[in-house]
């Protein structure tokens, strides 16, 4: 049976709340957050397919919640993906166009480098949990990871020319190759 928003409340909210305030400055920003996870459970429960995952699903559910919350206060990140095929009509900002193929971009890169923006990134692992995964010391894990990232905006760089605006946003870009040969 699968228990109930409130059931999760009391029991998981007080970890949670940790676990997102040691991942965000901000108290504030770690209560809304928490907010955003709890209202991203209540809609999603149903999808929840074995409660003895319950807490892996929180937990994931979380990490997303912190990685979107970083990536709405620095747009610049999320750059990249290739441009849309077709012109579906929709007015899409640029850089949620190129957002789509940053997974092939990052497919391009060197295995260690792609590996670990993955996790760190996408995945939403911490420098020490990445650290741990990947048998790396902590320096070790935020050397690869700044790495992987420089690499990933040169390949970004190489394959389109972009056009910024005063905070850094993209406003418009070119492709200029077919990016991601081997």
């Amino acid at each position: 049976m699968t228990p109930s928003t409130n059931e999760i409340w009391e029991k998981f909210s007080e970890n949670l709340g940790v676990f997102i305030l040691n991942r965000v400055d901000n108290p504030e920003d770690a209560e809304d957050i928490l907010q955003d996870v709890f209202l991203k459970i209540h809609n999603r429960i149903d999808t929840l397919q074995d409660n003895q995952c319950l807490a892996a699903w929180l937990f994931q559910i979380t990490r997303n919640t912190i990685i979107d919350h970083y990536r709405k206060q620095r747009p610049w990140l999320d750059l990249p993906k290739m441009l849309v095929e077709e012109d579906n009509g929709l007015d899409v900002p640029p850089g949620e166009q190129l957002a789509g193929s940053l997974r092939d971009f990052m497919s391009c890169l060197p295995e260690k480098y792609h590996q670990a923006l993955v996790l760190a990134e996408l995945e939403g692992l911490s420098q020490k949990e990445l650290a741990i995964n990947l048998g790396l010391s902590l320096s070790g894990a935020k050397s690869r990871v700044q790495r992987g990232r420089t690499l990933l905006r040169q390949a970004l760089l190489d394959c389109c020319h972009f056009e910024f605006d005063r905070r850094g946003a993209i406003k418009d870009y070119t492709p200029r190759q077919d990016c991601c040969r081997d």
